[in-house]
């Protein structure tokens, strides 16, 4: 990898639970959220999208067993909410 790409990765990279940051600011760049993600972006528990999805609620992909969402479904999915 050269050093351009190594700048643009550490950009793109993950911030993890540890660091203090804005959630809003974290989910900014992520396409693609895991369940743990998913359910903090939604403020809901990862049991509650699992079963989301179970229902067929919510859409996932599925590869090497873990579930995968898109940032714009969610956001989809919360536009469409009825309060």
């Amino acid at each position: 990898m050269g050093k351009k790409t190594i700048t643009e990765a550490n950009k793109l990279r993950y911030v993890s639970k540890t660091e203090s940051k804005d959630s809003s600011e974290i989910f900014n760049n992520l396409i693609w959220m895991t369940t743990e993600d998913a359910a903090r972006y939604l403020r809901k528990s990862a049991d509650a999208i699992r079963h989301l999805v179970y229902r067929g609620d919510l859409r996932a992909r599925k590869f090497k067993r873990r579930l995968y969402f898109r940032r714009d479904e969610l956001d989809e999915m919360l536009d469409l909410a009825v309060y």
